[in-house]
């Protein structure tokens, strides 16, 4: 299954960070019992990412999506109950994708937390390069989708205030981080993927990210050096 019951970040007492159990579409999902399932619902997912990126959601059909896709229109309704629902863990399965794509590159890093959070905005970076729909797919969300828009940038604040907390217990900030510190992380992360994995896909993404770095550094009062 591609999908699974999902937690939503809240803002809570002291900007801790809690998370707490969220409706998300897993029920409007299928499980493929078969690895051709498995590769039938995932093809089905990418042509979506495609053709929802390339027309947006209500000039996009069912039709064009499961041609572009390779798959009968009734495997389509084996896994997914409609466009709506379809949509819906698209904007989950594209959020799940954003964190698979950072989480292993951070835990391959063994620097320090502000340097950790380079390392994130570079991952980040090139995953927007590479799939430049999703700017278009999280945009449309916030009317098709509101409640999985809302997750996607709840969980990401939360994971990043996680890290950030995490780094504090351990010395490395020198001001106790609050959820405004992860929210104004994550919106320059962001309008950089966006400026920079969108608009500009010439620029160094490792410069774009050190540069971050030097403003989180000075602003977060980093208390040694990697």
């Amino acid at each position: 299954m591609v999908l699974k019951r999902g937690r939503i970040a809240t803002a809570t007492q002291g900007g801790k960070g809690k998370r707490v159990d969220a409706v998300n579409t897993a029920s409007q999902l299928r499980e493929p019992r078969t690895e051709r399932g498995r590769r039938t619902q995932r093809a089905v997912l990418d042509a979506a990412a495609a053709e929802f990126g390339e027309k947006g959601f209500h000039e996009s059909s069912i039709v064009s999506i499961t041609i572009r896709a390779g798959v009968a229109l009734g495997s389509f309704y084996t896994y997914f109950e409609s466009k709506e629902a379809l949509f819906k863990a698209l904007v989950q399965d594209m959020s799940g994708r954003v964190r698979d794509h950072v989480a292993p590159v951070l835990g391959a890093h063994a620097g320090g937390a502000i340097a950790a959070e380079g390392v994130a905005l570079h991952a980040f970076l090139e995953f927007a390069r590479e799939h430049k729909e999703i700017y278009r797919i999280i945009d449309e969300a916030e009317f098709v989708a509101p409640e999985d828009w809302r997750a996607h940038y709840l969980n990401t604040a939360a994971r990043i205030l996680e890290r950030l907390q995490a780094a504090h217990a351990k010395g490395e900030l020198g001001v106790e981080p609050c959820e405004a510190h992860a929210w104004a992380i994550m919106g320059m992360n962001v309008f950089l993927g966006l400026r920079f994995g969108v608009m500009d896909t010439g620029a160094d993404l490792g410069e774009v990210a050190r540069a971050a770095n030097d403003l989180l550094q000075d602003g977060l009062g980093l208390s040694g050096s990697d």
